[in-house]
């Protein structure tokens, strides 16, 4: 159970962490999805810049983050759960103010209260090209959610005691604009987080759960 002392001291822990050498790709491996596309397609001149953000805020003595319900379109990404975010814009000064203008943006965040705590691992994401960078931050207080409809179906509010418990762990074949994948997820409301986000997640968990000082991969 998270007190608001026992949150203020898992942010200081956490900020210590996040400055430690990260993870990064032995965290991401956990929960990476078996697909040809990442095998074959690498990096280019044409791939763009994003960033999410994961955030986090005490609410009824538990610690707890967002994740959205992207809306079915066309697109690779459809119907999938993801950090509020999205892609760097020439306007954004740096990846950290991408990732606040696009939460704002997609779960109405109000951005007084955010304090930037870190980033994790930098992620390429083959099926749209895309690098990704995981930046972490707080609130002092459960924030108001106004969903942008067009990007955003639903908001999901995360326990970190949930998201870290084992059990949720499995596997199952995806299917993904025609091609089967095979990809690790995590099981959280009735939904599947894979992909990059479960990515994410897991370096995150590695983070967390390292002793201070050991992140080295």
């Amino acid at each position: 159970m998270a007190t608001l002392g026992s949150f203020s001291l898992f942010i200081d822990a956490l900020t210590q962490k996040l400055k430690y050498p990260l993870p990064g790709e032995s965290a991401h491996r956990i929960m990476q999805a078996s697909t040809k596309l990442r095998l074959t397609f690498k990096p280019n001149a044409r791939t763009r810049k994003s960033a999410v953000l994961v955030l986090f805020y005490p609410y009824k003595n538990e610690i707890y983050f967002p994740l959205i319900l992207r809306p079915a379109y066309d697109g690779v990404h459809s119907g999938q759960v993801a950090f509020p975010g999205g892609r760097f814009e020439p306007t954004d000064e740096n990846l950290i103010r991408t990732a606040l203008r696009e939460a704002q943006e997609e779960i109405g965040l109000r951005l007084n209260d955010v304090k930037i705590l870190g980033i994790l691992t930098e992620l390429f994401i083959p099926a749209s090209n895309f690098y990704v960078l995981p930046v972490i931050a707080t609130m002092p207080y459960r924030p108001d959610f106004y969903p942008d409809p067009r990007e955003v179906e639903d908001i999901f509010e995360i326990k970190l005691e949930e998201i870290s418990d084992i059990d949720i762990i499995g596997s199952s074949d995806i299917q993904v604009r025609g091609e089967q994948v095979h990809a690790p997820h995590y099981t959280v409301q009735g939904y599947k987080i894979w992909g990059a986000t479960a990515m994410m997640i897991s370096e995150l968990l590695t983070v967390l759960n390292a002793p201070e000082g050991d992140l080295e991969s």
